[in-house]
């Protein structure tokens, strides 16, 4: 049976993955509809490639130009209104979320709303609006399908147990570029050295979320709305090979891991196509070839994040939102140049510790709390 797809971010990194994946699938898949923030080339070629029935582009004037290019042969939405009109639509099968950042959280809940199963990668989307989702999920009967290759090693874990019987969920992390640098050191690093990791290929953001370890702080308060575990029963451990993804304790103090190569077409496979696991071509794990795997706790002096995130979880409510603005935009300031790689968690903490509490934040409340965060963080001196 096929399935109808839309590729939200379909030129970023996830983007670009799952249409991989899509080629390796086949007849399995048929793409409906794509999007992209502004990289036009890129959009044309898949749009000429793969020939959609729509495609989304946020910035409107390079729509102006995808317009142009397909000459009214696919049809062609712009501006955020665009993206958002594009993943509320309910005649895909699934729709994969790929965007970065804030800006995927109103088109998961867009999705889930219309009653579309999401692939989901993009993590903030359950950081900041978890409770709203999984009410409209409960009302629509749409299912969030996890692509971050933790939280899909974990929910392939689960499969045929019982939630009772889970002791605890154990998120599997690499410890980015900096695990074995002095701490008194960090103050200079820049962004070259911090987008530099040592396993995994990916944007820009979720990079520097790596390098800095608050990738696995928003682990954790998405495996508390993904798997209804409390914080105290979410553990991390700083794995250097990448090669275990997660694991899962059980009450009987058994442990289930999953583990592959760190290839995110792994996980968007999966998530496409639960619960088979359909052949593909992709780098097969070496044990011989990969040999030790080590383990470490995470150093909370060195990467606060961390600390931050769990903080945030709970706290609840608007907090985590406001965690998780206040560090995507003191990202793309360090990415900048505009402040330090050590002030991203200063300023965090700051804007978590000063915005104005919600204890059931509204869609409203997020998108004014995403306006009040950014604008803080920019403000910051």
């Amino acid at each position: 049976m096929t399935k109808k797809l839309s590729i939200l971010g379909s030129t970023g990194s996830i983007g670009e993955n799952t249409l991989l994946v899509a080629d390796n699938l086949g007849e399995q898949i048929d793409i409906l509809y794509l999007s992209a923030n502004r990289n036009v080339e890129r959009l044309i070629e898949q749009a000429q490639k793969y020939y959609p029935k729509t495609v989304a582009i946020v910035d409107e004037e390079a729509g102006k130009k995808v317009t142009s290019a397909l000459n009214g042969q696919i049809e062609v939405l712009t501006g955020r209104e665009g993206l958002l009109e594009l993943a509320g639509r309910d005649d895909v099968d699934i729709v994969m979320n790929g965007l970065v950042g804030s800006a995927g959280m109103e088109p998961t809940l867009r999705s889930v709303e219309a009653g579309v199963d999401v692939a989901l990668s993009n993590k903030e989307s359950l950081v900041m609006a978890g409770s709203l989702i999984n009410e409209a999920k409960q009302q629509s009967g749409a299912k969030i399908f996890p692509v971050d290759s933790e939280h899909s090693a974990i929910w392939q874990c689960l499969a045929g147990e019982d939630m009772d019987d889970v002791r605890k969920i154990i998120l599997t992390g690499s410890g980015g570029p900096f695990r074995t640098k002095n701490v008194e050191t960090f103050i200079n690093i820049t962004p070259k050295e911090a987008l530099n990791h040592p396993n995994w290929d990916m944007g820009n953001k979720i990079t520097i979320d790596s390098a800095t370890m608050m990738n696995k702080g928003l682990e954790v308060i998405e495996t508390y709305w993904l798997f209804g575990l409390k914080a105290d029963e979410i553990d991390i451990v700083v794995h250097p090979q990448s090669i275990i993804h997660s694991m899962v304790e059980f009450a009987d103090r058994s442990v289930k891991a999953q583990l592959g190569v760190p290839d995110m077409k792994i996980p968007i496979q999966y998530a496409l196509t639960y619960p088979r696991h359909s052949a593909a071509h992709w780098e097969e794990l070496d044990f011989i070839k990969t040999g030790q795997l080590t383990f470490e706790a995470p150093d909370l002096e060195k990467f606060p994040c961390i600390k931050l995130a769990y903080e945030a979880l709970r706290a609840g409510g608007s907090t985590p939102a406001v965690l998780n603005v206040a560090n995507e935009q003191a990202v793309y300031n360090f990415l900048d140049g505009e402040i330090k790689f050590t002030e991203i968690p200063v300023i965090i903490e700051k804007a978590c510790a000063e915005h104005h509490y919600i204890a059931k934040p509204t869609l409203e409340d997020l998108l004014e709390l995403e306006i009040w965060a950014t604008d803080f963080v920019n403000a910051y001196n």
